[in-house]
């Protein structure tokens, strides 16, 4: 399932390029907003004891893929 970026939720679990692979990563945080782009801290594992906080970059109208 697809959604826009703007809707994105802080826990949602979306699929975005990290370290140069597409992977399953979970928001942590929102990091403000700007006009053209949604910055997005996330972690990339399930388990928050062994993942690595990632910061991911959206633009505004962009759709991004929520992992089931």
């Amino acid at each position: 399932m697809q959604i826009q970026a703007l809707e994105i939720q802080v826990g949602d679990r979306i699929i975005a390029y990290c370290n140069n692979k597409r992977q399953i990563c979970t928001v942590r945080s929102i990091i403000e907003p700007d006009q053209n782009n949604i910055t997005l801290s996330v972690f990339t594992a399930d388990h928050y004891r062994s993942s690595i906080l990632r910061v991911v970059r959206f633009r505004r109208d962009a759709l991004v893929d929520l992992a089931s």
